[in-house]
């Protein structure tokens, strides 16, 4: 998948398509909470491997049960389709 900056539409119908998420200038990202840090850091380590099998990798950070996860596209400036993707797939493990 060849990344994209998302336009304005795109943007704005995004928070309905990774609910959760947060749609900042040059970002995205959300919070996770879970009972412990084992299944925190067993979460994380999903989104490891879902992240390095798109070479795409998220800004993130764990203190005990929660992980704050945000996604960006450095290289292109902003939010892309890529984020969106990933985003969505963190969702479906999240649900799980």
């Amino acid at each position: 998948m060849k990344p994209y900056l998302l336009q304005n539409e795109e943007l704005k119908e995004l928070s309905a398509k990774i609910q959760g998420w947060g749609i900042m200038a040059n970002h995205i990202e959300r919070e996770f909470n879970f009972s412990n840090f084992i299944e925190a850091f067993s979460f994380m380590t999903k989104i490891a491997l879902i992240c390095e099998k798109h070479d795409h990798h998220p800004n993130w950070e764990n203190v005990y049960s929660k992980v704050i996860i945000k996604l960006s596209t450095h290289d292109l400036g902003g939010i892309t389709n890529l984020d969106q993707k990933i985003a969505s797939e963190i969702n479906h493990i999240f649900e799980k």
